[in-house]
């Protein structure tokens, strides 16, 4: 058997050990602590409501609302991020100058400002692809800038002996050398978009598994249910991190 099997194998089984044990741990705590199902459900219960909600239709338009969401948000923001990030690697005159608002930008929380976003970009998708896109452009923005600036000058020095163009610089030189550190920021983001969909949608929705959240705990109580949706939510950032993952060891090689 080959190393790389090897440790695709082992990482497989830690997760599923991991796994195993949250579900014991989970398990416990509710037959210790003797916690009705609207209060705490078992992990049996929240499976078996997930499985219902996917049978019976209810959780697929909102899964699919927020995976759009989620995409198109960290689509713009990243590119966003990426773009903003190399100008202010390139030239500290806009970095003095934007860095402040950047930071403070950062600091408000999300949660507050959501509700003015979904004032001013209406209840439908723009308004969750606006506060997706802000979410996710800081850790990425700040990742690149850090990533373009760690590029060897030596290499950017040999780049400007050979001739090379200020595009071919950056095509050949400055983006494979800072891909770890902007990946790294990609790994970040996408997390971040999904809690970004998620609070668009508390601020006003009419679709989405924030929107299902908030019915399954409120007008339906249905408590397995809104677990149900933090599954799904939780299932999602774990795949679209995982992307993440696999595009960074196909560029970078990373393991």
């Amino acid at each position: 058997m080959s190393q790389d099997r090897l440790v695709t194998r082992s990482s497989v089984l830690t997760v599923v050990g991991a796994l195993a044990v949250f579900v014991l741990i989970w398990r416990a705590i509710v037959f210790i602590g003797g916690y009705p199902a609207f209060i705490l459900p078992t992990p049996e219960a929240v499976f078996g409501r997930w499985l219902g909600a996917i049978g019976d239709g209810i959780l697929w338009p909102h899964f699919i609302t927020t995976l759009s969401e989620v995409a198109l948000g960290f689509t713009v923001g990243a590119t966003s991020g990426l773009v903003i990030g190399y100008v202010l690697a390139r030239s500290a005159l806009v970095e003095r100058l934007a860095s402040p608002y950047l930071v403070a930008a950062q600091a408000v929380p999300i949660l507050a400002v959501a509700p003015l976003l979904a004032l001013w970009f209406g209840p439908g998708l723009l308004s969750k692809v606006v506060i997706c896109s802000l979410i996710v452009f800081f850790p990425v923005a700040i990742s690149t800038m850090v990533g373009i600036r760690s590029v060897d000058p030596r290499l950017l020095e040999l780049g400007r002996s050979l001739r090379a163009t200020q595009r071919q610089v950056l095509t050949t030189l400055e983006i494979p050398a800072a891909l770890p550190s902007i990946l790294g920021g990609m790994r970040v983001g996408v997390t971040l978009a999904v809690v970004g969909a998620v609070v668009g949608e508390w601020a006003g929705a009419e679709r989405g598994l924030g929107v299902l959240i908030n019915l399954a705990r409120g007008s339906l109580f249905d408590i397995p249910l809104m677990f149900a949706a933090l599954l799904t939510l939780a299932l999602m950032g774990i795949v679209l991190y995982l992307a993440v993952v696999l595009v960074e060891r196909q560029l970078v090689g990373v393991r």
